[in-house]
């Protein structure tokens, strides 16, 4: 009898690989701020991959929607227990504090160094300083520093750590809102895969049109539609039968999606700046949910099978701390290249420590997923 993702809770490989290309497309994206003449010639021909890297921040959300629908929506959705809320939140805190709360305090402390050992009124590489303080602290500690901020800017120590704070905010009204969605999963599925690309529509209209996605309380609205595009691809796919034909199907499926991406962000940058930025290629947002649920039933047949390797999954396990821990190595060597002469912009020492930072933070993160995030995990989630 074939199985269906409703009966078979096994990992599936390809979407958990699919996020370690998900934090690479980030990390590309703030690596190209790094100066040199060299890494702007190397980073050229990708300049269509490069610059739209922040839209990795989104297929982060459709992946995480997801995945949690995937692990506790049948679990929590049928009705609202305190038990069962308590739980998911407990686990959720197990898997993201951690490791968010060392990297976080590690940070602020070589912020206050900067600030104070080199008086810099700037010590952040963000439009917007972060507040260092006590009360900051506790924000940062909570998870909360974005909930009430139009702009993310400035909101994190970490800058990328705004879209951990919001996507908590997601985790937190799960038990909530599992309640509707599970009562939504009779619907047609065409219906329901019509709504998961739709409500990606207006921030891929936006990028299209404006060639930014920002916009006051754009960071609520990203994490809203993409949690929730994830959880309704899941309701889609969740009882098709993964029968050899389904198989054959969305693997040629996830192929087509695939270069429809790719050629997406090509014509975005083919068209050029638009008035607000260069993301034009955010077009391809709306095949995001397409892409998350065609993979989930193809399994590691096709496209599939370069996600569900052994190294791409093992990334995707470390993608969480790779995403963390990317900006402060950055950060650092940014301060490095401005502080100390002989790391000057396109010197020697320069231009051949940069390739080194930039693979430095895949073997970071793979220390701190093996000393802190994991362990950490299984600690807790004894308790």
């Amino acid at each position: 009898m074939p199985t269906t993702l409703a009966n078979d809770p096994g990992e599936i490989r390809s979407l958990t690989g699919l996020r370690l290309f998900a934090a690479a497309w980030v990390v590309l994206f703030h690596f190209q701020f790094t100066h040199g003449q060299l890494l702007e010639r190397v980073l050229a021909p990708g300049f269509a991959f490069v610059t739209t890297g922040a839209m990795g921040v989104d297929l982060f959300y459709v992946l995480s929607g997801f995945v949690i629908a995937f692990t506790y929506l049948p679990r929590i959705g049928v009705r609202f227990s305190w038990t069962a809320s308590r739980k998911f939140i407990w686990a959720r805190v197990c898997r993201i504090w951690p490791v968010y709360a060392v990297v976080t305090m590690a940070f602020g402390g070589w912020l206050l160094f900067k600030a104070s050992y080199w008086d810099l009124a700037e010590p952040a590489y963000q439009n917007v300083q972060p507040t260092v303080s006590v009360g900051a602290w506790l924000q940062q500690m909570f998870m909360v520093q974005i909930w009430w901020r139009p702009w993310h800017d400035g909101a994190s120590w970490v800058g990328p750590a705004w879209s951990i704070s919001a996507e908590w905010l997601a985790y937190v009204l799960f038990p909530v809102t599992a309640l509707l969605f599970w009562r939504l999963r009779h619907l047609p599925r065409w219906l329901l895969g019509a709504v998961a690309v739709l409500v990606m529509a207006p921030e891929a209209y936006l990028c299209f049109t404006t060639g930014s996605p920002y916009f006051p309380f754009s960071w609520m609205s990203r994490i809203l539609t993409g949690f929730t595009a994830g959880v309704l691809v899941y309701l889609v796919v969740r009882d098709i039968p993964r029968t050899d034909r389904v198989r054959r199907v969305a693997t040629w499926l996830s192929w087509v999606v695939v270069a429809l991406i790719l050629g997406g962000l090509v014509f975005g940058n083919w068209l050029g700046a638009a008035p607000e930025g260069t993301e034009r290629g955010g077009l391809v947002l709306v095949l995001f949910p397409p892409l998350v649920g065609v993979l989930a039933l193809a399994g590691s047949r096709g496209i599939g099978r370069l996600f569900a390797t052994r190294l791409a999954v093992h990334g995707g396990r470390i993608s969480y701390s790779l995403y963390l821990i990317h900006v402060p190595v950055f950060e650092v060597l940014w301060t490095a290249m401005e502080r100390i002469g002989v790391m000057h912009d396109d010197g020697t020492l320069a231009t051949a420590l940069t390739p080194l930072a930039f693979a430095f933070v895949f073997v970071l993160a793979d220390l701190l997923y093996r000393l802190i995030e994991e362990p950490a995990r299984r600690a807790l989630r004894r308790r």
